[in-house]
């Protein structure tokens, strides 16, 4: 028996010393197992929002749309209006407000005169003095017996205080969250957001545009972090249909309907505008938005004027600028020189390539933030609203628009369109073509997730 002991500790010693060898391969081997479970769950996650892109992707419009006469014809309304789902009024008045210094006065000021109802939403609402200078004015109205409703996305509302929300229902005012009434509602679809900006006053005064009640959008657009922005005030019959647009969500939220001349009143012609008013989402006439733009592309003769923030024009949308081009139209893109996405102004420039190349020509605006949502073409046709140009608009999100005919309306949109051109710089091709390797890197890495801007 003694001598089976040193037999045991010599072999146990053994065991030890490949049980030593033996590790680093072991650990190779885990190592390798945990990367190849990491490339498989990232190529699960790239096919999961590869699905998730294509689901949500602008795709029932495929072919370049042609249309036989310009914006300025008769013709334009007839079928425009009905395929929007509104059909063109005669009879309003579309004024230019631009922005804060004079958005926020003109909104407030509407305001103070309710006498019926007052509806309201916003995609962002923050605390701040603007969104106190609004709580204010609506408890007043509110407190008087003017029917208010205020309606906000469940995304844009989080830096909005609880205090404020509890001192306007308090007052009356009746305050919900887009597709959220009660805590308990479940909003499944987070990728969809009601992007729509609009107030509606008595049913007679109506603004819309890119403003949200939030204080970035303070002062006169010529600062480094307030925006630069365009709204517009509307009165006479397109009116209503502004109304309807907020009326629809109000419905889908709260399952209650706003009827009645409190708010749907005879509304007199006000000016010499034909405008409609359009609502554009998944859940309702989806691509209106797109839609809307493609038929005003087509139907150029002279000129496009596109001031927009996001501007990330998919491949039918390209194909029909470059058509455009070809019939000899002079395209004016003002796109911001920085906003508040990083990866979407990357995307943006994936797309510019071409449209560069074609002449089409890019200017950036250098003072602040550009938030503007414009498209004037051939002088006389003007459409402006929440609607970005992008998928996200276009397709994922709920947005709303006017479009006017009317030359006078159009000439007075095209005089802050230059102011903006006067602080802009021009993106020339060579510039393009130029910029830094990694930058065109990272561009074309962004422009592949463009479904989602």
């Amino acid at each position: 028996m003694p001598h089976l002991l040193p037999r045991l500790t010599r072999s146990l010693e053994k065991f030890r010393e490949k049980c030593a060898a033996s590790a680093p391969r072991r650990k190779q081997r885990a190592a390798k197992l945990q990367i190849g479970l990491q490339w498989i769950l990232l190529a699960g996650l790239a096919g999961f929002f590869g699905l998730l892109l294509y689901a949500s992707s602008a795709r029932m419009l495929r072919n370049p749309i042609v249309s036989a006469v310009s914006v300025d014809d008769p013709l334009f309304r007839d079928f425009a209006g009905p395929l929007l789902g509104a059909e063109f009024m005669k009879g309003n008045k579309v004024e230019p407000l631009i922005n804060g210094r004079e958005i926020f006065p003109a909104m407030l000021a509407a305001i103070r005169t309710a006498e019926k109802s007052i509806t309201l939403e916003s995609y962002i609402w923050a605390s701040g003095e603007v969104s106190d200078q609004f709580c204010a004015v609506l408890i007043e109205r509110a407190r008087h017996g003017v029917k208010v409703h205020a309606l906000v996305d469940g995304a844009g509302n989080l830096k909005l205080k609880l205090a404020d929300i509890d001192r306007m229902k308090a007052a009356g005012v009746e305050f919900v969250v887009y597709g959220r009434e009660h805590f308990y509602n479940l909003k499944l679809n987070l990728n969809h957001r009601s992007h729509r900006k609009l107030l509606i006053v008595d049913g007679k005064v109506g603004f819309t545009g890119g403003v949200c009640i939030d204080d970035t959008w303070l002062g006169d657009g010529d600062q480094e972090g307030f925006w630069r922005e365009t709204q517009a005030r509307i009165t006479g019959p397109a009116v209503r249909q502004m109304q309807a647009v907020f009326a629809t969500n109000w419905l889908q939220t709260t399952s209650r309907l706003l009827t009645g001349p409190d708010y749907f009143p005879e509304t007199p012609s006000a000016g010499r505008a034909a405008a409609n008013c359009f609502m554009s989402g998944p859940g309702e006439h989806p691509e209106n938005a797109r839609l809307s733009y493609l038929l005003a592309i087509a139907s150029a003769r002279k000129s496009i004027q596109l001031s927009h923030a996001y501007f990330v024009p998919d491949d039918l949308a390209i194909e029909m600028l470059l058509a455009a081009r070809q019939r000899g139209v002079r395209i004016e893109v003002v796109v911001p020189f920085k906003n508040d996405s990083r990866f979407g102004r990357a995307a943006a420039r994936s797309r510019w390539g071409e449209l560069l190349k074609a002449g089409v020509e890019f200017h950036r605006y250098m003072p602040s933030l550009y938030h503007c949502k414009v498209m004037i073409v051939d002088d006389v046709f003007v459409t402006l609203g929440s609607v970005n140009f992008d998928n996200r608009s276009f397709s994922i999100n709920d947005e709303v628009n006017i479009n006017v005919i009317d030359r006078p309306t159009a000439e007075a949109f095209q005089k802050s369109f230059a102011d903006d051109l006067a602080k802009s710089t021009r993106l020339t091709l060579d510039e393009f073509r130029h910029r830094p390797f990694y930058i065109k890197l990272v561009d074309q890495f962004c422009g592949t997730f463009r479904a989602l801007f």
